[in-house]
C-alpha cells in the first residue's frame, strides 16, 4: 500500500472529502499520528484511506478550518437545491383567491 504525506494547502477534494466523511465533527489529540519526518522534525497527521493509498493528512489550524468551511459550503448546497425545488410550486395570487 502507498503511503503519501500531503500538505493541507495541496489537498484534492477527494482527500477533503474523505476527511470530512471520517472526521464529520474534526478530529482530536486522539486522532493524531506523530512521527519523525527525514528531517528529524515531528510531524503531526490525520490519517486517511482509500484502496490503494494511506494519505497522512499534515495537521494546522488551517487544516481544521479548512475542514470547518467544507461543511459549511456543503450546507449551502443543499438549501440551494431545496430553493430550486421550490421554485416549481405553484402559488395561489390573493387576487385569484378574493374572486373565488
Amino acid at each position: 500500500m502507498k503511503r503519501v504525506i500531503v500538505d493541507y494547502a495541496k489537498l484534492t477534494n477527494e482527500i477533503l472529502t474523505l476527511l470530512v466523511e471520517k472526521f464529520p465533527e474534526g478530529y482530536d489529540d486522539s486522532d493524531i499520528i506523530r512521527f519523525k519526518n527525514v528531517k528529524n522534525e515531528t510531524v503531526e497527521a490525520v490519517e486517511v484511506r482509500t484502496e490503494d493509498t494511506i494519505f497522512l493528512v499534515k495537521v494546522s489550524t488551517k487544516l481544521a478550518d479548512r475542514i470547518e468551511n467544507y461543511d459549511e459550503d456543503d450546507e449551502d448546497d443543499s438549501a440551494d437545491d431545496s430553493l430550486e425545488s421550490l421554485a416549481d410550486l405553484e402559488i395561489a395570487d390573493e387576487a385569484d383567491e378574493d374572486e373565488d
